[in-house]
């Protein structure tokens, strides 16, 4: 049934905003499926926790860098900051995940992507994520293992949790799925090792420290980061095209297929241009001829725009310069520190001071 509601139309029901006789009937209904499925995450944890489900550990430092909401929470920029971070150390990293919505012997559009910016970094896509980070040490002798979205995949150990948390939805409106957008009750932030909270330019000073202190009351133990998106070029044809700057004044037609579109549409708005339209599509979209053409007609039938903008996430899949005769962009998006980098990089100092002390 969830699967039949519009995204964005789902979020609107299960934050509350969508009023009504149906939107209330449905808040019932999702709340009694939040029920068993609420159970059986707390299960799953009971028998990690307990030593009932086996976790298994591989010789190399694992970094996991996940999140307790469905949907974006920035999680793409952080892993590139890692990857560099110990790339520039003289560390072999190698990138292990899922692989969502892959198809056969290829990457998903998360991977491509960061194909296109981390080309030296070899991604092993494999839903047995102890398999894959075998592979990493097997094949490419990684000293590293980066987990992307790894929080609720337990059966790999990893010497840092990571957990992002969006400052636009930090609670997943205080729900388990399908009645709010949480994986896992919120107490499960005890497991981590840090904390960020994301895209925190978009909150004020006294929304982020009541997150902050929320959060510290239910992980005191975690270090606590902050960070904001921050474009800083657009992307034509998989390669840079003109300047930030270039955007300023002018008005634009946007869309993306995110987990979370309206932090997408805030860093957009950053740029100083004018947003004309914006079409928030399903995460992981698939960019057919036929949604092209659908894309196409919305565009014919909006205000005259001097671009379409997008995702990178979004431009590795559709492969083309325009959208009905109008140039396409990706802008493409990077994170800024602004709380907590140097205690994050103390933690990540220690995973490589252990691995030498083990070398030696």
């Amino acid at each position: 049934m969830v699967r039949m509601i519009n995204p964005a139309k789902f979020r609107e029901i299960v934050s509350g905003r969508r009023q009504g006789l149906q939107a209330s009937l449905l808040r019932i209904l999702l709340r009694c499926l939040e029920t068993p499925y609420a159970l059986l995450t707390a299960l799953r944890n009971v028998g990690y926790d307990y030593g009932l489900c086996n976790i298994e550990s591989i010789d190399t430092p694992v970094i996991s860098v996940g999140n307790l909401t469905l949907g974006g929470t920035g999680k793409t920029p952080l892993v590139q900051w890692l990857a560099r971070w110990y790339q520039d150390r003289s560390s072999r990293v190698a990138l292990v995940s899922r692989g969502y919505k892959a198809a056969p012997g290829s990457l998903n559009d998360e991977a491509r992507e960061l194909a296109e910016k981390l080309a030296r970094i070899p991604h092993i896509q494999n839903r047995n994520r102890v398999q894959a980070a075998r592979q990493a040490i097997r094949d490419h002798q990684s000293q590293v293992i980066l987990l992307d979205d790894g929080f609720q995949h337990r059966r790999l150990h990893r010497d840092l949790d990571i957990v992002l948390i969006d400052a636009l939805e930090p609670y997943g409106h205080d729900h388990i799925f399908p009645r709010g957008m949480l994986r896992e009750s919120l107490n499960s932030l005890c497991r981590a090792d840090a904390i960020g909270l994301s895209r925190t330019d978009a909150v004020s000073t006294q929304q982020r420290k009541t997150i902050r202190n929320r959060v510290q009351t239910l992980a005191p133990q975690a270090v606590w980061f902050e960070t904001v998106h921050q474009p800083y070029q657009l992307i034509r044809h998989q390669k840079p095209a003109n300047n930030l700057t270039w955007l300023r004044n002018r008005s634009v037609a946007a869309f993306c297929g995110l987990g979370n579109p309206s932090g997408f549409q805030h860093t957009l708005t950053t740029c100083d241009c004018h947003i004309a339209a914006f079409r928030a599509l399903p995460d992981h979209y698939a960019y057919t001829q036929q949604n092209l053409r659908s894309l196409a007609t919305w565009l014919a039938h909006e205000p005259a725009v001097d671009a379409v903008v997008c995702t990178c996430k979004d431009l590795v899949k559709i492969g083309r310069s325009e959208i009905a005769g109008i140039p396409l962009y990706a802008l493409d998006i990077g994170m800024r520190f602004v709380h907590g980098q140097s205690d994050l990089e103390d933690c990540l100092q220690r995973l490589l001071t252990a691995r030498h002390s083990v070398a030696a």
